[in-house]
């Protein structure tokens, strides 16, 4: 008798077998009892998920002698035929080989005759993306006005390639990519019932290897048992797949969390000794420093990995010596390395460049922290304002690996202390409020000042002029106005040329130079200069722009 393979001997028969498609299977066995039998159903998902499994359960399900019934008895003649693929009434058709017009208009013609001995013909058309455009039209003529002795199933992985045209017509079932812990759990039970013994670490390994694809886990595990006998070895399962020993990551991880450079180069060597792939090295890495973070942050609970439990294990005197924000940034610089591995012309070196770096870094320091000693070094100064309140999330972080930690506004009172009528007294509260807006505004010159109007001269040609011609500036601007003056005041800038504007007392100095008297005047420089006791030397212009998060009110991070 001829070899079945694993993926064709422990194909599930039933809807209840089906491994990590129960949304699936549940709502096609209650469509059955309920007498709800669509006539067209499609089945969208990643290879080996069960797409053309789960359409010979369903077609057995629909001609079954005892149905049509949610549980095929898998005994009559036609769940024998469909079992065995030799159903006269059940055609699986191949799309990719099928493509043309004129087979679909053959499929046309056999639709039209009722089943030999079944309740339904089922035509199941896999791969379906596959036919060209004018087979998905003849197609439609048939989901258009189907007999009522005829069911289609079709399957894809690229469901965005079909027409809406046929999409419409079908019932639609998507089919989800199978976690890496249904598949091991699927394999121990398969490698007991075949009595292979195997350990859960190489089942871990297969189960990783196959990316969600149970069939490709099942073949992998019969060329495993194949290389090893009925006895699988881990170091059998780690050569066969080309994996890199589970110790020189962990070797790795430890010489990158303790920042010896030593180390990492010495296991780099020795990686490179053995021939591992240097990208599959950092892949790996990245899953190692993953698992590591979940071990930090889950501690003993059954999430802390999702491998063996003896990884978990070794994992943990890794995290007690390195902080959470450490392993984050590791892991950030990791994945960008392997990114920088796949272009490289010298991947090795590449690589042992990266993990230097990575090695050479200094332990991430609380934000809060650094905040709190700048607040010591001013008072041992002296002399100096102190410096506003700083709030921060409690695992806000400095790092100097982008992206960097955002960093909270300081918000200021809005409400000024007393009500005053002047125009500089506004310039005086809205410098207190808002210092960006206030340097706009002082660059102007007041023409006008009535109850209900305000005229301000601007240089024309200036940042200011178009900033205040702004409409969503200039409301801004009015709002503020009457939340000061306790009136509603509508402000009205004029362009003026430089004479007009020398003429009434303004400074004809270029916008550039404003640009830089503006920063070295601005009280966080001056702080910055008290505080640490430095000078400017200088002043870069790097563009006429505004806070993107708040460009009318001025408000700086």
């Amino acid at each position: 008798m001829s070899y079945l393979v694993l993926a064709r001997k422990w194909r599930p028969q039933r809807f209840g077998e089906m491994v990590g498609q129960e949304h699936v299977a549940r709502t096609l066995e209650n469509a059955i009892k309920n007498g709800r039998i669509h006539h067209a159903y499609l089945f969208c998902g990643p290879r080996g998920v069960g797409k053309t499994s789960a359409a010979r359960i369903l077609a057995k399900a629909v001609n079954c002698e005892s149905g049509p019934t949610p549980t095929p008895c898998n005994e009559c003649l036609s769940c024998r035929e469909i079992t065995q693929g030799t159903g006269v009434d059940v055609f699986e058709i191949d799309g990719a080989s099928n493509t043309g017009v004129d087979d679909i208009r053959e499929l046309r013609e056999n639709v039209r005759y009722l089943p030999a001995h079944s309740r339904f013909k089922i035509f199941i058309i896999d791969e379906v993306h596959m036919l060209s455009i004018n087979a998905f039209n003849a197609l439609l003529k048939v989901l258009e006005e189907p007999p009522q002795h005829a069911k289609f199933i079709f399957a894809t992985t690229e469901s965005h390639k079909i027409p809406a045209t046929i999409l419409s017509r079908c019932q639609r079932f998507d089919f989800r990519r199978l976690p890496a812990g249904k598949i091991a759990a699927h394999l121990k039970a398969i490698t007991e019932r075949e009595s292979i013994a195997i350990s859960p670490m190489a089942i871990h390994l297969i189960s990783r290897q196959a990316e969600g694809s149970m069939r490709d886990a099942l073949s992998t595990l019969d060329q495993v048992v194949a290389y090893s006998g009925e006895t699988v070895v881990d170091e059998d399962v780690e050569a066969l797949l080309g994996v890199v020993d589970r110790s020189l990551l962990l070797e790795m991880a430890a010489a990158l969390v303790q920042r010896d450079s030593r180390a990492i180069l010495e296991t780099v060597l020795r990686v490179d000794e053995i021939g591992f792939s240097i990208r599959h090295f950092c892949k790996d890495l990245i899953e190692t420093f993953r698992s590591l973070i979940f071990v930090k942050i889950f501690q003993d609970s059954p999430r802390a990995s999702d491998g063996p439990h003896a990884e978990a294990e070794d994992l943990k005197p890794l995290t007690e010596l390195a902080d959470l924000a450490d392993l984050q940034r590791d892991l950030a610089l990791l994945l960008k390395l392997e990114k920088d591995i796949a272009t490289a012309s010298f991947p090795l070196i590449t690589l042992e460049a990266g993990l230097l770096r990575i090695g050479h870094l200094p332990p991430a320091q609380p934000l809060a922290d650094l905040i709190e000693r700048l607040a010591d070094l001013e008072k041992q100064l002296g002399g100096a304002k102190s410096l506003p309140p700083f709030p921060s999330p409690p695992d806000a972080t400095f790092s100097p690996v982008p992206p960097a930690a955002e960093i909270p506004r300081v918000k200021h009172p809005e409400t000024p202390p007393e009500k005053a009528g002047d125009w500089p007294g506004f310039l005086a509260h809205l410098n207190s409020v808002k210092p960006l807006l206030a340097a706009q505004l002082s660059a102007g010159r007041l023409l006008s000042f009535m109850p209900s109007r305000v005229e301000l001269g601007f240089m024309e040609g200036t940042f200011e002029i178009r900033q205040m011609k702004d409409a969503s500036t200039r409301q801004a601007m009015e709002e503020l106005m009457e939340r000061y003056f306790g009136r509603k005041v509508t402000l009205a800038p004029t362009s003026l040329t430089a004479e007009e504007f020398s003429a009434q007392g303004g400074s004809t100095m270029a916008p550039e130079d404003r640009v830089k008297r503006d920063a070295l005047e601005h009280p966080a420089v001056k702080s910055v200069l008290t505080i640490l006791g430095g000078q400017v030397e200088e002043v870069t212009v790097l563009g006429e722009t505004c806070s993107e998060d708040d460009p009318l009110t001025g408000d700086s991070p």
